[in-house]
């Protein structure tokens, strides 16, 4: 403010939306600065002599929503926050963190390993906080349809938060919908628009929106300001609003598919009646085991405390990019490569030839071994990527009038933006004509199929490293679990069109590069035998397996602060590595976030769970709400239902007491 500017304090954003020439200003006016861990990252820390001034004051640091430092993020947030106090303490402060959550079930405890020190917890809240209505609504089948195999559909859940939307805002309540993709932001916009013209309210649907990521910072900027001014009635949104966006005067929000954790649902679920007033809470049931497990067991989402952030800072491959840049930004001590727990790690940079060791610590080197990436002290801060993608993006080019649309990172352009996909941009479609890996870039043209279109893809999995003696246990019966680093290769195939009441027009083979993933996962193998004393055939096993599989896939998220699309899976009824029918479920992301390991240490009651989930679902052979899985690269195909019903009914008799 004003106000602020004059008593000499001058509040600041620093942010990639910064213009380059006020950036010196606000190093060397402001006192309170407003940044996001990306530009601490690359910027404040990579450019430290720059930030002198501020390192040497700084008495405070504020990490706002710290519940939602989890997994891979969670570990480089926790880095770049104790390199952070590392530099200020070189520069000679000791400045105090204050770390603010709404929805922490341990806010000590997690405060504490992300900063790596000690913290006092104040747990009093005083927000204003009006009545709030919460209501799990599962859509209804739609008469007639029929999706993969003939399963029953239900209306979508982007269908019907649409609807739900356009009757709310029509009855005058400001509405946010979150839902889970780019594409279904645009998609639900659109609907509600429509809707909201068939109650003869025209007007109200030119001031709905879609808010996303990928956006050019020009286009987001407009539309936050006019959500603030309440310009805007209704907003269809990622998790890109669930944080970090303060948002007042919404009467309603609709969470379109479970978010994937219990604090999640409840952060989004707060966005609403920030101002004192009622609010009105709806959770739109997505047709899958998670959502209609929640929607049938209501207890399990309103009565269970918000789950334990789970991160390790200590995961080599997050830390090995750290521990160089905090070399980079002064020499490493021999107590502070202890404190970072990064022993083997500088061991490891050592030999490749990126440290070397003097008496003052471990320094980096600018001449790296030719086995070794790219890393050297001038471009290391920029190839450390702190949200766990592969650090490079694909730009997204309208070759109509060469505009770009936005961007999407390297990790999910082949299944989102390969040829032949449909693209949504603020309200207009796109299909992708050309994907050029090369170059990083994806053409589009605007056009306006009936159709959307979804990614095929095949899954390989190899075991890399044997499992140590605590990473495996034996219950007998046949069954054996474990816990085990994998390589993951996955190559989109293909895709199919689908129309919006799930009916499959065509199918479209492809023929894209493949991608690796090395990672942890939870493995189990089942002897043969034991699978015919289940009665389950030989010829019904890979269903089965399958099945299992998919349906464990969707429960993790009960027990692990995850979602179905942080984790993925394979099935196979003979495996390379172990020479039986087994089942892997493994992280999604460089090196592990912690979910599988969640799963392994709590295998029997994540079994129990899902074999409660297929067993009590009302369907003959199998579902979306049980074992189809919306992002099954085999296109669901074989599922066995019933098998899987016997198998994991097996696997809970084996594991009691376990």
């Amino acid at each position: 403010t004003p106000e602020l500017g004059t008593a000499g304090i001058h509040p600041a954003p620093y942010d990639g939306d910064t213009p380059t020439e006020a950036r010196s200003g606000i190093r060397e006016l402001s006192r309170f600065i407003f940044s996001n861990p990306d530009m601490v990252h690359a910027s404040l820390l990579g450019n430290h002599e720059r930030w002198a001034r501020v390192l040497r004051h700084l008495k405070f640091i504020v990490v706002d929503e710290c519940h939602a430092y989890r997994g891979v993020f969670g570990a480089n947030i926790s880095l770049v926050l104790r390199r952070l106090l590392r530099m200020a303490a070189h520069y000679g402060s000791h400045p105090t963190v204050i770390l603010a959550s709404a929805t922490s079930t341990d806010p000590a405890i997690h405060a504490s390993r992300l900063i790596g020190a000690p913290v006092e917890s104040v747990t009093e809240d005083g927000a204003p906080t009006g009545e709030r209505t919460v209501m799990l609504w599962e859509p209804g089948f739609i008469a007639g349809a029929e999706g993969e195999h003939g399963a029953p559909v239900r209306r979508a859940a982007s269908t019907e938060s649409a609807a739900l939307m356009g009757t709310l805002i029509a009855e005058g309540a400001r509405t946010l919908t979150f839902v889970r993709s780019r594409r279904q932001a645009e998609i639900v916009a659109l609907r509600t628009q429509e809707e909201l013209s068939l109650l003869g309210r025209p007007d109200f649907g030119q001031r709905v929106a879609s808010y996303r990521a990928g956006y050019l910072a020009e286009d987001r900027r407009k539309l936050e300001r006019m959500l603030d001014s309440g310009e805007l009635v209704g907003v269809a949104t990622t998790n890109a609003l669930e944080l970090g966006i303060d948002v007042g005067g919404l009467d309603a929000v609709i969470t379109a598919g479970f978010p994937g954790t219990i604090a999640s649902f409840w952060q989004q679920a707060g966005r609403a009646g920030r101002r004192g007033q009622g609010s009105l809470v709806i959770l739109v049931a997505r047709d899958e085991p998670m959502d209609t497990y929640l929607v049938h067991h209501p207890e399990a989402l309103l009565k269970k405390p918000v789950e334990a952030a789970v991160f390790d800072p200590t995961n080599p491959h997050v830390l090995r990019g750290h521990v160089y840049c905090a070399a980079v930004e002064k020499p490493l001590t021999p107590a502070e490569v202890t404190a970072f727990g990064a022993e083997n790690v500088v061991e490891a940079l050592t030999a490749d030839g990126l440290l070397r060791k003097r008496p003052r610590g471990w320094f980096a080197v600018h001449k790296a071994t030719d086995e070794v990436a790219e890393l050297n002290p001038d471009t290391a801060h920029h190839l450390v990527n702190l949200r766990g993608g592969s650090g490079s993006e694909f730009l997204i080019v309208d070759i109509s009038d060469g505009r770009l649309l936005g961007t999407i990172d390297s990790a999910r352009a082949m299944s989102q933006v390969h040829p032949g996909a449909v693209y949504l941009h603020q309200g207009e479609s796109f299909v992708i004509d050309e994907l050029d890996v090369d170059e990083q870039l994806a053409l589009a043209r605007p056009e306006t199929p009936e159709y959307t279109t979804f990614a095929r893809s095949d899954t390989d999995i190899r075991i890399t490293a044997a499992p140590g003696d605590d990473e495996v246990f034996n219950p007998g019966g046949g069954l054996w679990v474990a816990n085990v680093s994998v390589e993951v290769t996955d190559r989109v195939t293909g895709f199919v069109t689908k129309l919006a009441d799930g009916t499959t027009l065509d199918a479209t083979q492809l023929f894209l590069p493949p991608q690796k993933l090395a990672t942890r996962a939870v493995a189990y193998t089942i002897d043969p035998l034991a699978l015919s004393a289940m009665g389950i055939a030989a010829a019904d096993v890979p269903g089965a397996l399958h099945a299992a599989e998919h349906a464990a896939i969707g429960m993790l998220p009960l027990l692990a602060t995850c979602d179905r699309w942080d984790i993925g899976g394979v099935s196979t009824a003979l495996h390379g590595d172990t020479g039986l029918p087994t089942v892997f479920v493994y992280d999604g992301m460089e090196g592990g976030a912690g979910f599988s390991d969640c799963g392994f240490h709590r295998f029997a009651e994540w079994m129990e769970a899902t074999f409660e989930a297929v067993r009590s679902c009302s369907c003959e052979s199998g579902c979306p709400s049980c074992v189809q899985s919306p992002k099954c690269g085999n296109g669901n195909n074989p599922l066995d239902k019933t098998g899987a019903v016997k198998l994991l009914g097996a696997l809970v008799t084996l594991l009691q007491g376990h």
